[in-house]
């Protein structure tokens, strides 16, 4: 096989994990924006003859959106899990696959391939800064420095979310033209006889 079972399997958990946690960033950044909704809130509710403060507004919508949020921080205690695996899974014959003659590669394929390296930097970073958001007042650092270290992590989060996109483009690109199968072969592993 091409592809291990146990590499197909990270790599299909990885891409749910990763959608998952960009769709709970959308629903905050846009339906669930307390913002938007805490407004919504006084507005429905003094329709109503109630009126509420902005503060009062801004805990309700933190309220609402809570749970979806919970989502998040599940999501991220997978990836967490997922970087480990996919450490481990470098030391299996089918996990380095992509990197054995880095030298021979095209331009192109060495491209693809670091690509791929800062991608698990990313997501290491992004697990880690979550854990040490989420943990801050634990593991003993300020609410300042988790401010920080809050606003890195959102600002990298740009990259997954341009990263996203261009692998399924660039996927289903090389699926068409010079690399047929390559879908299919990280669904069912491949055969040895295409390499």
């Amino acid at each position: 096989m091409k592809w291990s079972l146990n590499l197909r399997l990270w790599h299909w958990i990885n891409a749910f994990v990763v959608l998952g946690l960009l769709g709970t960033v959308f629903l905050r950044k846009t339906f669930l924006s307390w913002r938007t909704n805490s407004e919504l809130i006084m507005q429905k509710l003094s329709e109503y003859g109630i009126d509420i403060t902005a503060e009062q507004a801004k805990a309700i919508a933190k309220a609402i959106r809570a749970p979806m949020w919970d989502w998040h921080i599940i999501l991220g205690y997978a990836l967490a899990v997922l970087i480990i695996w996919r450490v481990a899974l470098f030391f299996t014959d089918s996990g380095k696959r992509n990197y054995v003659s880095f030298s021979k590669a095209s331009l192109h394929k060495k491209l693809v391939k670091i690509g791929y390296i800062v991608l698990y930097i990313v997501i290491a970073f992004m697990a880690i800064s979550g854990l040490v958001i989420h943990f801050y007042d634990v593991i003993g650092i300020s609410k300042d420095t988790a401010h920080d270290i809050k606003e890195a992590h959102e600002a990298v989060y740009n990259f997954i979310l341009l990263f996203v996109p261009l692998h399924i483009i660039g996927v289903v690109v090389a699926d068409a033209t010079d690399e047929r199968g390559i879908i299919s072969d990280m669904i069912n592993g491949g055969d040895n006889k295409k390499d």
